[in-house]
């Protein structure tokens, strides 16, 4: 009589998303980190496309221009730190061999952090967006008016306020979820 053998993937998929969360968590990180780079990729793009109109008749307005071209850029970097801080929490960047070490994160809690990385991926990807449009609006106005650059840049800043407000989110609820004895336990609870 034959013994079951799981695949590796299935074996994979057993010990990441069934009997731990860590895939669940990691899966989360990951899809923040690439839809903040999305986002932040396409609100570069609208904002460049209109300085380079702009550009072409005033070459000397670069400098004036680059941080506001720029700006869209940060949600992808918030989306990556918020990627690191759910590998943080659960002990992936520190975890060994020793069972001191180990990753100790429940598949609903990984479930949870998948939640949260989403989540904080979907702000970051549409406030880049919309950065990026309020971006080339300022580029117009510092190519009618050079000398309105520095009340230029406080438009698609605005913006930046809400990029933060879902890092900021995602970096509470993170620690939330995986501070002890908080929710993690009475979450496991409600399942048993």
């Amino acid at each position: 009589m034959e013994i079951f053998k799981a695949s590796a993937m299935e074996q994979f998929l057993i010990t990441y998303f069934l009997q731990t969360g860590i895939g669940w968590a990691m899966l989360g990180g990951v899809c923040a980190a690439a839809m903040g780079a999305i986002g932040s990729g396409k609100g570069i793009r609208i904002a460049s496309e209109q300085a380079a109109g702009a550009l072409s008749e005033k070459p000397e307005i670069f400098g004036k221009l680059l941080v506001i071209i720029a700006l869209p850029g940060t949600q992808g970097f918030y989306a990556f730190i918020t990627l690191v801080f759910i590998a943080f929490r659960i002990n992936l960047v520190n975890a060994g061999t020793t069972p001191e070490t180990a990753v100790a994160v429940s598949p609903i809690i990984g479930f949870a952090l998948m939640c949260v990385g989403i989540g904080v991926g979907c702000v970051e990807w549409r406030t880049a967006v919309a950065q990026g449009e309020t971006s080339a609006a300022a580029v117009n106005l510092v190519a009618k008016q050079p000398d309105e650059s520095g009340r230029a840049i406080l438009l698609p800043a605005l913006v930046e306020t809400y990029a933060l407000l879902g890092l900021l989110a995602g970096i509470l609820m993170t620690f939330l979820l995986t501070k002890p004895m908080m929710f993690a336990n009475p979450a496991l609870n409600i399942v048993k």
